[in-house]
Order: C-alpha cells, then structure tokens, then sequence
C-alpha cells in the first residue's frame, strides 16, 4: 500500500512542476499539488517504518502477531 501512495505522491510532484509557477494542472494550483505531494511522502514514510518496526517484531517473537 505504501508503494501505491509514493507512486500518487510522485505524480503529485511531476503535476505541480508541469503546472508551473501560478499555473494549474488538472483544475489544481502548482501550491496545492506540492502540499499533496508532500503529505502523501510522508504518509508513504511512516508506513514504511511501521512496516520494518512490524517485521523486526515478528523476527524477535515469531507466532505472537496480536492479528493471528
């Protein structure tokens, strides 16, 4: 899921550098799409730390995920 959200984040980025300064692209301003893009980075970010944190866990622990 979190590739998914780089990937939208990323498209959000190349939208506000092709709406340019004071520009828009698909209906949105260059200022929007970079405030999109960076929140969904970091949304992105934290997911893939949540993830790494989860699979050490189940390294240490195996058999003791709180979702079996």
């Amino acid at each position: 899921m979190s590739i998914l959200i780089g990937i939208a984040g990323a498209f959000f980025l190349a939208s506000a550098w092709a709406a340019g300064e004071g520009g828009t692209f698909l209906g949105f301003s260059e200022g929007h799409l970079f405030n999109d893009a960076v929140g969904l980075e970091l949304i992105t970010i934290a997911m893939a730390l949540c993830t790494l944190v989860r699979l050490q866990l189940e390294k240490d622990q195996p058999g003791t995920s709180p979702l079996v």
